[in-house]
């Protein structure tokens, strides 16, 4: 039987730490095996600052996600953010020993292995080195110099760099939860791999993935990366303003954001309010919508200003470099109430939420095709390029060795070994309850219920 090419993306988070198990359908579409995901504890603004509260949620999430899938995860792809983050643009050259062989993969190596010895600055670390146009003897403009002939191989290349502490910590996390790091890929890279269009990158788009505690920026045109940047601020910066400016606890901020924020103030009306429960048997508080409204509208407003400054930039408004796709937004901030909206007014340019469903097999979650897992998507499909065994199934490993063992000795009961056949018996009913036990909690645990759980534990304890 011919090996199955099973990927795991790990999307570290600040406020979800995400694993995904999928792989490739017949149609060349991603088939989602199982999702584990767990609060994170332990990730401040993209970056690790508790490595035990981390190893927990990872934990939990690839618990989960085995659970659900069947499989067994031996190594992930992880997703890298956060404020330390930075990129640079850098040309570099090398000189054929022999021009009249054709250029192949070894020579592109070479020249990418030669910027990876650039020296950093102190404590710091490249993550991608991405090449753009190449140069062959002066000739310019060339995207794919492979099968041709020259003596000078020139190219630009995008680097992204990161703090070497901050992508060793994460290494660290993973390796301690018992798994593997088979790569690290930038998140907004891995966003734009699940909701771009090869037509979009080629007209000129910005990926702007708003998170929990950063926000991502991909800017790519005529098909290659031109720009990468991590803004320090996502989602919870709104959940911190909204806890203060109505005093009320984080839960209830989150809860208040989430399904009633809206990004645009004249959406709301005066007189509608919404009623939280006191504290311990205080009054409840009236909260206007409008108010909660003007005080995300501001901080988003600060969210993308920033972004559009680093679009600015990249030299947006030059017309050669003219993004013509406009802006896509992902993550869980898209998801917020006409932010697509304000972003077309602040910026000036064509905006769509982008959702990770274009590359997902027909039959997925709908949980899953959600903005929120763009980043998880990206990452296993990352995965998957890397032809990676990276989970196998359970069953075969277990199963099958314990059940045919003990039916063949069922049907031919020998008398010496009497005690041996009942032992063999009460292990075959712990392993049946068990297993019951497990179905149960499975359907026990459906999305569904999982959902009404969190509003119960919600009202308990906001009252």
């Amino acid at each position: 039987m011919e090996k199955e090419n099973i990927a795991v993306g790990l999307d570290i988070g600040t406020t979800k730490i995400v694993a995904m198990i999928g792989k490739k359908n017949e149609y060349g579409k991603l088939e989602i095996l199982g999702v584990g995901k767990s609060k994170s504890l332990g990730v401040a603004r993209g970056v690790v600052n508790n490595i035990t509260q981390t190893i927990q949620s990872i934990q939990q999430a690839i618990q989960e996600a085995e659970d659900n899938s069947g499989y067994k995860i031996k190594d992930v792809v992880v997703g890298i953010a956060g404020q330390h983050i930075r990129s640079l643009q850098h040309s570099d050259y090398i000189s054929r020993e022999n021009p009249e062989e054709v250029i192949g993969g070894k020579d592109i190596d070479l020249l990418i292995n030669q910027v990876h010895k650039l020296a950093m600055l102190p404590g710091e670390e490249i993550i991608h080195v991405l090449p753009q146009e190449f140069k062959i003897d002066g000739q310019s403009d060339i995207k794919e110099p492979i099968g041709m002939y020259g003596g000078r191989l020139e190219s630009s290349f995008h680097v992204v760099v990161g703090q070497a502490s901050s992508i060793r910590n994460v290494g660290r996390c993973i390796q301690s939860s018992g798994i593997e790091l088979s790569g690290l890929t930038l998140e907004p890279l891995a966003s734009a791999d699940a909701v771009l269009s090869q037509e979009e990158k080629e007209a000129g788009v910005a990926l702007i993935d708003i998170g929990g505690g950063t926000t991502d920026l991909a800017i790519f045109k005529d098909g290659i990366i031109r720009h990468t940047a991590v803004i320090p601020y996502g989602g919870n910066v709104i959940t911190d303003d909204i806890k203060e400016g109505c005093s009320i606890i984080e839960k209830q901020a989150e809860l208040l954001k989430v399904k009633f924020g809206s990004a645009w103030p004249g959406e709301n009306k005066d007189n509608e309010i919404v009623s939280i429960p006191g504290l311990r048997g205080r009054e409840p508080k009236e909260i206007s919508l409008k108010n909660l409204s003007k005080i995300i509208h501001a901080r988003v407003v600060e969210i993308i200003e920033q972004v559009f400054l680093e679009i600015k930039a990249y030299g947006h408004e030059d017309p050669r470099r003219k993004l013509i796709a406009g802006i896509v937004l992902t993550g869980g901030g898209a998801q917020l109430k006409h932010i697509k909206q304000l972003v077309e007014y602040i910026t000036g340019m064509d905006t769509r939420i982008g959702y990770p469903n274009e590359h997902l097999a027909g039959n997925s979650d709908e949980e899953i095709s959600s903005p929120l897992y763009a980043t998880a998507v990206g990452l296993v499909m990352n995965s998957i390029e890397n032809k990676t065994q990276s989970a196998v199934k359970i069953e075969t490993a277990v199963v099958p060795e314990k059940t045919t063992p003990q039916r063949e000795r069922f049907v031919e009961p020998v008398p010496e070994f009497k005690e041996e056949v009942s032992f063999e018996r009460v292990e075959k009913v712990q392993e049946t309850v068990s297993k019951v036990e497990s179905t149960e909690t499975k359907i026990r645990r459906s999305f569904f219920d999982k959902y009404v759980d969190k509003i119960k534990d919600f009202l308990d304890n906001a009252e």
